[in-house]
């Protein structure tokens, strides 16, 4: 038990159903012919790293910590990265820019080395997912649960 966060990335196969030949499914009683049109892919997870969870609720969420799935641009995961590189090279702005949030079974709110394990991992996730050629054809959502 405890404040799980995932940033998954998608990428829609087809727009319209009569582009795609249906994938047959023979494995799935009464499937019939169902058709693949999306990859959804698990691109991060963190557990407890309760100040990045508190980034997403303010930046992404509208203030609102509800554990719903919510659409994240690739501009607002080059700003978490940023956050987190600019912490990382001056740990006094912690507090500033990336502040720890209380909550049931979130972890430790001090700004010690769990912390900073966690934005140095948020950072190098971030940055080895988005320097990868993904063009525009993906999308990112994020979503906790505790």
């Amino acid at each position: 038990m405890g404040l799980d966060m995932y940033l998954n990335a998608k990428k829609y196969l087809y727009d319209n159903p009569k582009d795609e030949q249906p994938v047959k499914v023979s494995n799935v009683a009464g499937a019939g012919k169902m058709r693949l049109k999306e990859l959804n892919y698990e691109a991060m997870y963190w557990r407890k790293a309760n100040a990045i969870h508190a980034w997403f609720v303010e930046n992404v969420q509208d203030g609102v910590d509800d554990c719903k799935e919510y659409c994240v641009d690739r501009d607002k995961l080059e700003g978490l990265m940023n956050e987190c590189a600019m912490v990382i090279a001056d740990p006094s702005r912690a507090e500033e820019l990336l502040p720890t949030q209380s909550g049931f079974f979130f972890g430790e709110t001090a700004y010690g080395d769990w912390y900073m394990e966690g934005l140095k991992a948020t950072y190098e996730g971030l940055k080895e997912l988005l320097d990868q050629p993904m063009g525009g054809e993906w999308s990112f959502t994020y979503q906790s649960s505790w």
